[in-house]
């Protein structure tokens, strides 16, 4: 095992009503906040009139920036940036799933200082401080209310790429699992395949860590478990309650101890094809993960294999992928380019901008040829 240090000074309240201390939390740091959400859904379902009442009762004005898209951009942070520093702004308040609060972690990193947001997430400037951030959170699946990553999109560039900073742990994060119940079941799918392929990752990582993959392996069985009771009664507090709690320990650390780090490899073919198509980053993932075991299979038989057994109880490799994808087409998560609209013809395009951005993964490192056999292997 790696040595490693365990870390995350994030303080999280989860259940229901989580979300009613937010004023009080924020009050603490400042009267004067920016509040960053999507588009029309928290104002539908009375999550905005929630938290906005719990401010104001507490003292703390706020200017809104809204409108954070699902695949998040980098030309929002820069004019929300743009906005906290105009107003003064003490504190970031994310409300949202993980397009929103990753771009508000950007946005509380960059606010602070004269910083360029994109070149923060190329490390070309390395900001020292950052505002305070609080996230309610909205939606299951990305992790991002426990952890020090965000992912932005630039449609200049060509490129979606994460990046990673301690000063953008949130300070409290607040997760009441009825706030996920108006999530459409092809949304909710796509949350559950992303807390999978989180925890995937994680397991192919550089490292022997045994404990951690029996930690890895039980959040897997739990949304396999739970995932397709889910999609047919959407409206379970106490199903929707066991996936939002796995999706927060599937990237707050616990699946990190004793390695290196996990691989993302997947990950950054999920962000090629979202990034062309604007696919659900989720779907991306369904699409990718079994065509890369199939691909890395020679390699990795083994582990592969031992993750069958703990999660599916099947005995090599081939069984554990075809598990994978049937259990991604039970939930409605496409396993296919074809099943997620992406034409064969589109192939050379994807080809093109994996070549251009130098997919890979930290540890199981892919190459020109590796790109034209998973994409043939995702068809």
């Amino acid at each position: 095992m790696e040595k490693f240090i365990a870390f995350n000074p994030v303080k999280l309240h989860f259940g229901k009503n989580a979300a009613e201390n937010i004023g009080s939390a924020v009050k603490k740091v400042t009267d004067n906040a920016l509040l960053v959400y999507g588009r029309k859904s928290i104002k539908e379902n009375g999550i905005y009139d929630f938290v906005a009442g719990k401010l104001r009762e507490a003292g703390v004005r706020f200017t809104e920036y809204h409108g954070i898209k699902a695949n998040p951009v980098v030309d929002d942070v820069e004019k929300a940036i743009i906005l906290a520093r105009e107003s003064n702004c003490g504190a970031v308040i994310a409300v949202g799933g993980g397009s929103v609060l990753d771009s508000a972690k950007i946005i509380a990193l960059c606010a602070k200082g004269n910083h360029d947001p994109w070149k923060v997430m190329k490390y070309e400037q390395k900001p020292d401080s950052a505002l305070p951030l609080f996230t309610v959170l909205t939606f299951a699946g990305t992790g991002s209310e426990m952890n020090q990553f965000a992912v932005l999109q630039n449609q200049i560039t060509g490129e979606k790429i994460g990046y990673g900073n301690n000063l953008i742990f949130p300070r409290e994060s607040f997760l009441d699992p009825s706030y996920t119940m108006s999530v459409p079941a092809n949304q909710t799918a796509f949350g559950v395949v992303d807390l999978i392929a989180h925890s995937l990752e994680a397991y192919f990582g550089e490292g022997e860590a045994h404990l951690t993959d029996r930690f890895i392996c039980s959040i897997i069985k739990e949304a396999i478990e739970t995932a397709p009771l889910l999609m047919n009664n959407l409206n379970s507090y106490e199903l929707r309650e066991r996936i939002m709690w796995a999706a927060t320990c599937a990237l707050n650390g616990i699946t990190l101890t004793g390695r290196k780090s996990g691989d993302w490899g997947v990950h950054d073919i999920g962000h090629t094809l979202s990034y062309l198509y604007d696919t659900p980053h989720g779907a991306t993932l369904s699409i990718a993960y079994p065509a890369w075991m199939k691909h890395m299979k020679s390699k990795l038989e083994d582990r592969i294999g031992f993750l069958g057994f703990e999660v599916f109880g099947v005995s090599n490799a081939n069984e554990t992928i075809a598990k994978f994808e049937r259990f991604f087409s039970l939930i409605g998560s496409p396993v296919r380019l074809s099943e997620a609209g992406i034409l064969q013809k589109n192939q050379d395009e994807i080809f093109t901008l994996m070549k251009k951005n130098k997919i890979s993964g930290y540890f199981h490192k892919l190459f020109e040829d590796d790109y034209l056999k998973i994409i043939e292997l995702m068809k």
